[in-house]
């Protein structure tokens, strides 16, 4: 249940647009450590952790997001983070963002096991 009012997409969704040739940008916000554990390969995915965005802001954040009309998919380990980065990416004026519900880690148990599990 989505209390915080972060837009969501949830992983059957995410599932169909890595499917697609949509455009659009995978925002991993885990760190580099768990990334070793689990990772949806797509040449649409960029990686910044969260605690790199917490100390640079959005100098962190990677070229393919900087039109803030971008349509961003923020993922983490199991939604919490990327709900977070996803609030905040709204404050900073992005307007097509969504946090991935359940993360990686309901992605991995329910669409594809192979992206790996911790």
């Amino acid at each position: 249940m989505n209390t915080s009012n972060v837009p969501e997409i949830d992983i059957d969704e995410l599932d169909r647009k890595l499917q697609s040739d949509d455009v659009f940008v995978l925002l991993d916000v885990r760190e580099p450590l768990e990334l070793e554990y689990a990772k949806i390969t797509d040449s649409r995915l960029q990686v910044t952790a969260m605690s790199r965005l917490s100390q640079e802001g959005v100098d962190a954040l990677p070229e393919e997001v900087e039109q803030k009309e971008t349509e961003i998919l923020v993922m983490c380990h199991h939604g919490v983070r990327s709900a977070q980065v996803t609030q905040w990416l709204q404050t900073q004026g992005w307007t097509n963002v969504f946090s991935v519900r359940g993360g990686i880690d309901a992605y991995a148990k329910q669409v594809d096991e192979s992206v790996g599990k911790y």
